[in-house]
């Protein structure tokens, strides 16, 4: 693997987990991957995640009264990206997305009974998750304020109406976290009985916990996308009617967009690891093809031109992982800032993971654009990622406004501008 272990960097029991997370991955996980195109099966996918158990490596990042390993997400990054390796491996060890956002945001907001009823089965991997955001144009998609999705307080109930699309996992999903635009409204009659949840609701948006067999919610169609490693796919899904009892609300009515934040900035940022595992696979492909393949008298590795894409690849997994670890950090730290920091970390990431896969196929010729080779289906793979969760342009429209605030606010507290024309001595005198 194209990465070098620093002694101390994590815990002795962090770097075991890591090295226990290889083993599993390159030993058990890769002899069963699916050809290139074709989905995980759900049987095999049950059968991995029972050897991973068994291995000791299964849901890195849940807590251990959940049956995970325990992880903080600033240690998570070594084994995700071991996990990542494979594009199966995240799956077989329960932390692929959109479960393990969904895990770790109900891991923070859930009431009790919300985690024994949601969160448990689906660390266990006895169910699965989807997450209900984006819509159909003009509706919510990069800019979450269009959210167009709504639910309307009904007695001790709240009524879902909307339709999202790019529902990853809807298909097999058990349920669904669904964000909806609630107006303001005052707690209903006698809401000491509904319990502590009963509250009124600011204007805004609220989570709502929904299993996909309440009545009213319907998958759609699929939409057919270069990736096909997800079980499930990405289908719309429509809500009809839905109603939910005051349970359901995930957090605080009329706070979804804060507590999307709170899943987002972790999500973007395991996503990075994980897909950077995958880079780091692409690399190896590209290494020991280049190393044992000749042309015009010498190994592909010794040519300089190949020397530089390879260079160049080395430099990019090694950003990528450096910006990945101090994101993590600050986001236990300073969620705020490490939210905005994972905004750099997702544009960074997804733009250098893409250029390594794509400069791995330049280097095995012909049959890097093969199914012989896994890396076309790579390249599939990750190319959505540079638009899912945020796009690339939209994530850099959010970085260049928050770097032009940021200095705008130092020097109206008295930093030097350093906007001012120069005076030369001449104009001086």
């Amino acid at each position: 693997m194209t990465s070098t272990t620093y002694p101390g960097v994590y815990p002795e029991q962090v770097e075991e987990l890591r090295q226990r997370t290889r083993e599993f991955i390159r030993g058990t996980v890769i002899p069963l991957e699916p050809r290139p195109g074709q989905a995980l099966n759900l049987t095999v996918r049950r059968e991995l995640g029972e050897a991973a158990r068994a291995a000791g490596v299964y849901a890195p990042h849940m807590p251990r009264e959940f049956g995970g390993q325990g992880l903080a997400l600033e240690h998570c990054s070594p084994v995700f990206q071991e996990a990542g390796y494979s594009p199966i491996g995240p799956a077989a060890l329960n932390c692929m997305a959109p479960d393990e956002g969904n895990m770790h945001l109900l891991n923070l907001l859930g009431t009790p009974d919300q985690k024994r009823r949601y969160l448990a089965p689906l660390a266990a991997g006895t169910v699965s998750s989807c997450f209900a955001m984006t819509e159909p144009h003009p509706g919510a998609g990069s800019d979450p304020a269009a959210l167009a999705t709504t639910a309307v307080r009904d007695g001790h109930h709240w009524v879902i109406t909307g339709h999202k699309r790019f529902t990853s996992g809807a298909t097999f999903a058990g349920f669904a976290i669904v964000m909806a635009r609630t107006p303001e409204s005052p707690a209903p009659a006698g809401g000491a009985q509904a319990g502590k949840d009963a509250g009124g609701a600011t204007a805004g948006a609220t989570m709502f916990l929904v299993p996909m067999d309440t009545p009213g919610v319907h998958v759609g169609a699929s939409i057919h996308t270069t990736d096909k490693y997800l079980p499930g796919g990405h289908p719309h899904v429509h809500f009809d009617g839905v109603r939910v009892p005051e349970n359901a609300v995930l957090g605080k009515a009329g706070l979804g967009f804060a507590h999307a934040q709170a899943r987002l900035g972790p999500a973007r940022l395991t996503h990075c690891m994980r897909w950077l595992g995958l880079a780091r696979r692409a690399l190896d492909i590209a290494l020991d093809r280049s190393s044992t393949r000749e042309i015009f008298g010498a190994h592909i590795s010794q040519l300089g031109i190949a020397q530089e894409m390879i260079a160049a690849s080395v430099i990019d997994l090694e950003t990528s992982d450096a910006i990945i670890g101090k994101c993590a950090m600050l986001l236990g730290i300073d969620a705020k800032a490490g939210s905005a920091l994972s905004s750099v970390a997702k544009v960074h990431c997804s733009e250098a993971v893409y250029r390594v896969i794509d400069r791995a196929v330049q280097l095995c010729g012909g049959d890097g654009v093969s199914d012989g080779l896994p890396l076309a289906q790579y390249l599939n793979e990750v190319r959505p990622f540079r638009i899912y969760d945020g796009a690339t342009e939209t994530h850099k429209w959010a970085i260049a406004r928050r770097a032009s605030s940021a200095r705008r606010r130092e020097v109206e507290a008295g930093e030097p501008f350093q906007g001012a024309a120069r005076v030369d001595d001449g104009e001086q005198q």
